[in-house]
């Protein structure tokens, strides 16, 4: 260590212990010199007497003016409404319960939801029907919904008709055309968002074609009177289409002795291989004793182990 910061350290001691001992005689000669019997306490006689009704902060010098009528009368306060979450007043002293308050929303509540709000059919949206049955033509079923087509009365499927006196089951034709027409393809419908248990009459469209509008114009379904495809039911009625025209040609197919001649001759059965005889083989007799040695081996070789 430098000598010149050793001759500081020790100064700076020397100086704090003379700090110390300096400040301790001063506090000592202070409690000397205090004397608690200089302290003056005052008599009991010379504090004037109070009042009961006037409060210690009140000043003394202050006297209440001897005659009360020159003062105005103060005006009365209002009494407060008492609040809804006030206490009624009850001199007896014992509690009442009173009504509480209602809740500030029904989130609160334990209730059951509410059931959703009916929608207008003028509201119904198009609603996607997959993989729709078509259960005669101008009626079809899907996703629990069973729709009649709007502006078309439907052909039940055990309809006959009658073109020039000869009778045909028209219904099951209609149904079978209007399936082979929809092939499982998805119908757009204007139902409700809810399935119903009764038939609802709804327009439907495949793609962006009308499903009554082809059932009428083909003549597999009868216009609505005063509907919309009145004007096409007539037309194909006129034409002759669907169930207003004749029964489908039947094909017959009948095979005459010609036609079965000319046929050609069934291939006889394949010929069976035949069996070639398997001569026996000769059998060298064994002499009956001991088993016989192992053969000798050649020049030059090991016999093999025993």
């Amino acid at each position: 260590m430098r000598p010149g910061i050793f001759a500081l350290t020790v100064a700076a001691l020397f100086g704090l212990s003379f700090a110390i001992i300096a400040g301790g005689h001063a506090i000592t000669s202070n409690e000397a010199s205090f004397d608690p019997s200089s302290i003056e306490v005052p008599d009991e006689t010379d504090i004037p007497p109070m009042d009961d009704d006037a409060s210690p902060n009140d000043d003394p010098q202050q006297t209440a003016p001897a005659d009360d009528s020159i003062l105005p009368a103060a005006p009365e306060s209002p009494t407060p409404a008492p609040e809804n979450n006030a206490a009624p007043s009850n001199k007896s002293g014992e509690l009442e319960r009173i009504a509480p308050r209602e809740p500030l929303s029904q989130l609160g509540l334990a209730l059951p939801p509410k059931p959703p709000k009916p929608v207008a059919p003028e509201d119904w949206k198009g609603t996607p029907l997959y993989q729709p049955v078509a259960s005669s033509a101008g009626q079809i079923e899907a996703k629990g919904y069973s729709i009649a087509i709007a502006g078309v009365d439907p052909v039940p499927a055990s309809d006959e008709c009658s073109f020039e006196g000869t009778s045909w089951p028209c219904g099951a034709r209609a149904r079978t055309a209007f399936r082979s027409w929809l092939r499982g393809r998805a119908v757009t419908c204007t139902v409700p968002p809810e399935p119903d248990r009764t038939v609802i009459s709804a327009d439907c469209r495949v793609g962006k074609e009308d499903v009554g509008a082809w059932l009428v114009a083909n003549g597999w379904a009868r216009a609505a009177i005063g509907g919309p495809y009145a004007e096409a039911g007539e037309k194909a009625q006129s034409d002759k289409k669907g169930i207003f025209g004749p029964p489908p040609a039947r094909v017959s197919v009948t095979l005459s002795p010609a036609t079965t001649s000319a046929l050609p001759a069934p291939l006889p059965p394949p010929d069976e291989s035949p069996v070639m005889p398997v001569e026996p083989q000769e059998t060298v007799p064994v002499a009956p004793g001991p088993f016989p040695p192992a053969p000798t081996p050649p020049t030059g070789q090991q016999a093999p182990l025993q």
